[in-house]
């Protein structure tokens, strides 16, 4: 009977050898695993060409959290730099947001993917950057608002250390789903800023409760009833026009901390002012104030 099933597995569409083991949502093909690594790395490959996303010589710093979408991103782009001979030099670069019992497994992933690919490891924490861990942050903050923290000082994080690194270009690896949840929220919450440039992607533990969990359940619904749904999210995100006459943010740098900010302080300096002032929810929603007795964040140079 085994062998029966065997006999009458689904072959691979494109080598028509091995077993197919998946069936692509962009293409409904069904192919096996070799044919799915080499059509996936191929595809990442095309589009930075295409796309000319690096220049010979550039400093690039690989965001890496750990998690699968990170090591895949680390694993794929030392690849293609070795075999394509792209002539990058690749670092990573790690935030440790001090989450006891989350991140310090994470870091230890992180630490075998430097030994691996046998690239250079960037650290930076919050404590170190904020004087708060995020544990101490919830602590003071609860549950509810907590993720405003993680995801803003997550963000600059990634940009300190980047600057650290002297870099010139910074990658950070996410998932269809994750493109799909966002496009979805900037549009539920009519965000055009962010539509247009489609933010980046901040989970954790302490987010049992975030608005981009109601996005995920919806979105996976849908992917149930029709598998290309987001991928179709994602074209239309990418289709998005925003009128000529729409009035968008202007970009400048914080007056405190010389982050990149639409405002007069960058949000982390306003949420950072809220802390040290014990307001903790002072923070969140309101504009820049009184620089009285509150620490700022670290001067960045770009």
């Amino acid at each position: 009977m085994e062998g029966e099933r065997k006999r009458g597995a689904r072959l691979c569409s494109v080598c028509k050898k091995a077993r197919a083991s998946v069936k692509r949502p962009k293409t409904l093909e069904q192919i096996c695993r070799e044919c799915f690594y080499d059509a996936f790395e191929s595809e990442i490959h095309q589009v930075i060409v295409e796309n000319e996303l690096f220049k010979v010589g550039e400093r690039v710093a690989i965001g890496a959290s750990g998690g699968k979408d990170s090591t895949v991103l680390a694993y794929v782009l030392s690849k293609l730099n070795r075999i394509h001979n792209y002539g990058l030099h690749l670092f990573l670069l790690s935030v440790d947001e001090g989450i006891t019992g989350y991140r310090d497994d994470s870091l230890q992933t992180v630490h075998r993917n430097q030994l691996q690919y046998g690239l250079p490891l960037q650290l930076v924490s919050y404590k170190d950057l904020y004087g708060w861990t995020m544990d101490e942050i919830v602590q003071v903050i609860g549950l509810k608002n907590n993720c405003t923290f993680c995801g803003v000082f997550r963000r600059q994080a990634l940009d300190r250390g980047a600057a650290l690194l002297n870099v010139d270009k910074l990658v950070t690896g996410h998932n269809a789903d994750d493109i799909a949840e966002t496009v979805l929220l900037n549009l539920l919450r009519g965000d055009v800023a962010r539509l247009s440039r489609c933010t980046s992607i901040t989970t954790g533990i302490y987010s049992p409760n975030a608005y981009r969990g109601f996005a995920r359940e919806f979105i996976k619904d849908l992917e149930r009833i029709r598998p290309r749904a987001i991928l179709d999210i994602i074209k239309s995100g990418e289709s998005f026009r925003i009128c000529t006459g729409t009035k968008m943010p202007e970009q400048g740098t914080c007056q405190r901390c010389g982050y990149i900010s639409s405002q007069k302080w960058c949000k982390a300096c306003v949420l950072l002012d809220g802390l040290n002032r014990g307001l903790p929810k002072l923070g969140i929603g309101r504009s820049p104030g009184s620089e009285k007795g509150s620490k700022q964040c670290g001067t960045l140079h770009f």
